[in-house]
């Protein structure tokens, strides 16, 4: 019988408990899970920094491989491609329904009647809903891409949280070609970061991090240069990304650009000190601070593109420590706390 990882809380972790896979409604996918790997998120909620509903299955950055389909017909992916059996996929974060307001406004993350594979509440007929689990349920109108049966799935299980959301910042910065671009934060959104604003052309790329052993694991991913947060940083950016989430660090990241730049803050998710800004240097300076959470299916896409076509040109599995089962839950996540590693990845299959 299919196992799963239900989470209460932080003080009482992890149960294996076992269900029957349910019959598929017309729309869904039933996928067997290959590899999940643990967000910072989920180490948040595991700890107690941030609150799910409970009893919870976490897990969201994950890749699996289609088991069988519900009954609609042809189903296709966000490239435009029919999902088959057998097929490896990743999928979004997120089920939305697609006339929603916000859905139609590009923002189908924070759709009404939204739902989020990896923080939805396990309950009576709803129990494969995220990647600490053998399978996952696939909503209707839920994106999914179909993946190169070659991809590493310890890479493959990024996309659709970590690059698809790195994607995102990008876009809302407006994009990053020949522009000067500053990423506060070189953990693996950071360096993730790096290399995609490498890819697609920016002029000059810095990281910023308590971390120098982060710093210079940047410079792999295409920083030119780290800086520690107390550097005195005499130049000014067109685009800076702050990942971390701390207030310090949004503040400091609008002092770091130049007349007209935009900075994204995405690290921000969790309950925290207000940030101290000076409105009369955000005017004269013309400068635009944006939030982003989650993404949407265009970012979803391209950042399956990016993975895709850019994987060889990046080393990022030795950023990832495998070798967990899903009997390990606890010990992975206890290793990703302890350890502190870009990432750690249960394998699923």
């Amino acid at each position: 019988m299919p196992k799963f990882a239900s989470f209460l809380d932080s003080k009482e972790k992890f149960t294996i408990q076992f269900h029957p896979l349910p019959d598929l409604q017309a729309g869904e996918i039933l996928v067997r899970n290959l590899a999940v790997s643990i967000c910072r998120s989920d180490i948040h909620t595991y700890t107690g920094k941030r609150t799910e509903k409970s009893p919870v299955l976490l897990g969201h950055e994950v890749v699996g491989r289609v088991e069988s389909l519900g009954s609609t017909g042809v189903m296709l992916d966000v490239h435009g491609k029919n999902v088959q059996i057998g097929d490896k996929v990743t999928w979004a974060i997120f089920a939305s329904p697609p006339l929603d307001r916000y859905s139609q406004q590009g923002i189908p993350q924070k759709a009404v009647n939204l739902f989020k594979y990896g923080h939805e509440k396990i309950e009576d007929g709803h129990h494969f809903h995220g990647g600490l689990s053998e399978y996952t349920v696939l909503r209707k109108d839920t994106p999914i891409a179909i993946l190169s049966q070659e991809l590493p799935n310890h890479i493959a299980s990024l996309i659709n949280c970590t690059v698809a959301t790195v994607s995102g910042a990008v876009r809302l910065a407006g994009g990053v070609k020949n522009k000067s671009v500053a990423i506060y934060g070189a953990g693996m959104l950071g360096v993730v970061a790096c290399a995609m604003a490498t890819s697609f052309g920016a002029k000059k790329v810095v990281t910023i991090d308590l971390n120098s052993e982060r710093g210079e694991t940047s410079k792999n991913f295409g920083a030119a240069q780290y800086f520690l947060p107390d550097d005195l940083i005499q130049e000014k950016f067109e685009v800076v990304f702050e990942f971390t989430g701390a207030a310090k660090a949004m503040e400091h990241s609008v002092r770091l650009l130049d007349i007209g730049g935009v900075t994204v803050w995405v690290g921000a998710v969790f309950k925290q000190e207000d940030v101290q800004l000076n409105g009369e240097y955000l005017l004269r300076n013309m400068l635009t601070i944006k939030g982003l959470h989650n993404y949407n299916v265009e970012d979803f896409a391209n950042a399956v593109n990016f993975i895709e076509n850019e994987y060889k040109n990046f080393d990022f599995l030795p950023l990832i420590i495998g070798g967990f089962l899903l009997d390990e839950v606890d010990a992975a996540f206890l290793f990703a706390i302890q350890q502190n590693p870009y990432r750690v990845s249960l394998q699923l299959e």
